[in-house]
């Protein structure tokens, strides 16, 4: 009897406690996860547009220099999967990733090249969206 009392009193208890929601483990399923971008700028939506503005900007620089796959294509890889990360474009940074991943290993980087021009494009294609709305 003590046993279920103290169950009973458990559950209670742990109704009362104010969760705090945590971020997704793994990010929806568009090109770039917004609630992260958010967090990360603190919900100041001009500072989102400039990220968003500086990261498109970024990502075409890099993929015209990671097109001829020159020696330091593992590098540009991991610097465009930062940048990614930090905005919230995670297919981007997985496919970036990859790249980086083939690279070093010495593996035929042309798949993983073509997969992170695919996510690439589809980030610019919804950065381009946001910023001409606003």
């Amino acid at each position: 009897m003590g046993r279920e009392i103290r169950v009973i009193a458990m559950a209670y208890h742990l109704q009362r406690i104010d969760w705090m929601p945590s971020p997704p483990l793994a990010p929806d399923d568009g090109p770039i996860d917004f609630e992260h971008l958010g967090r990360m700028t603190l919900g100041d939506a001009i500072l989102e547009h400039e990220v968003l503005a500086m990261f498109a900007a970024q990502a075409v620089g890099l993929m015209r220099a990671l097109a001829i796959l020159p020696a330091d294509a593992g590098e540009l890889a991991h610097k465009l999967k930062g940048s990614a990360r930090a905005i919230g474009a995670f297919q981007v940074a997985d496919a970036a990733g990859g790249l980086e991943t083939a690279v070093l290993n010495g593996d035929d980087p042309v798949e993983a090249l073509a997969e992170l021009k695919d996510a690439v494009e589809q980030a610019r294609t919804a950065i381009d969206a946001i910023l001409r709305r606003s």
